[in-house]
C-alpha cells in the first residue's frame, strides 16, 4: 500500500494516516485522486463539500487543501472518525472540518445542504453508491458535482431523479462517475 497523501494545495505532502485492513477504509490511490481534484478544479475553491463514507477523510481533507471552504466528514465507524479527526489536525485543515457518525441514508434525510461537491467511496460490492444517490439529489446545489468512486464493473444508474452521470473515468480496477444536477427549464 503506497503511503497517502495531500497531492495539492495548502496541505500538499502531508502524510495522512488510514485503519489497517482495507474492508473498513480503501485509501483512494493518488492518481484516481488527482484525476478526480482534476475534473472539478475550478468548482473546489469556496465550495461546501461532503465526504460520505469518508474512511480516512482524505477526499475531503484534498478539497479543503485546495481551498474548499467547508467539509462535512461522514462516516459510522467510530475508529474511522478518530483517524479523520487526526488527519484533518495534521492538515492543518480542522477549523474548516465538520466531522459526523452516522449511517450515511439515516444522515441525508436529516441534513439540509446543499454541498457543491460531494465525494463518495463507500465500501465495494455493496450498491451504496445506488443506495444514496436518490437522497443526494435535494441536497445538491445547483452546479454542483457528484463524484463516486466504485468497483470497476459496478452497475451504476445513468440518472436517478434530476442526477445525471456526465462521465464515467477508468483506472484499472477503479471507475470513477461523475454525476450533476438536471437544471429544470
Amino acid at each position: 500500500m503506497q503511503a497517502m497523501r495531500v497531492i495539492a494545495g495548502t496541505a500538499r505532502g502531508k502524510n495522512l494516516q488510514a485503519l489497517p485492513g482495507e474492508d473498513v477504509t480503501r485509501p483512494t490511490i493518488n492518481r484516481v485522486k488527482e484525476a478526480m481534484f482534476s475534473s472539478v478544479q475550478f468548482l473546489v475553491p469556496g465550495a461546501r463539500v461532503l465526504d460520505l463514507f469518508a474512511g480516512s477523510g482524505q477526499l475531503g481533507i484534498e478539497a479543503l487543501s485546495r481551498g474548499a471552504k467547508s467539509c462535512l466528514f461522514l462516516d459510522q465507524s467510530t475508529e474511522a472518525l478518530a483517524v479523520i479527526k487526526a488527519n484533518c489536525k495534521a492538515a492543518g485543515v480542522d477549523l474548516q472540518s465538520n466531522i459526523r457518525h452516522g449511517e450515511a441514508l439515516a444522515f441525508l434525510a436529516n441534513i439540509r445542504g446543499p454541498f457543491d461537491l460531494v465525494l463518495l467511496d463507500p465500501p465495494f460490492h455493496h450498491d451504496l453508491i445506488g443506495q444514496v444517490l436518490p437522497a443526494l439529489q435535494e441536497k445538491l446545489a445547483p452546479g454542483g458535482v457528484i463524484l463516486a468512486e466504485s468497483e470497476r464493473e459496478a452497475v451504476l444508474p445513468e440518472q436517478v431523479g434530476a442526477l445525471i452521470c456526465t462521465k464515467q473515468y477508468f483506472y484499472g480496477k477503479i471507475m470513477v462517475s461523475r454525476y450533476e444536477r438536471e437544471e429544470q427549464a
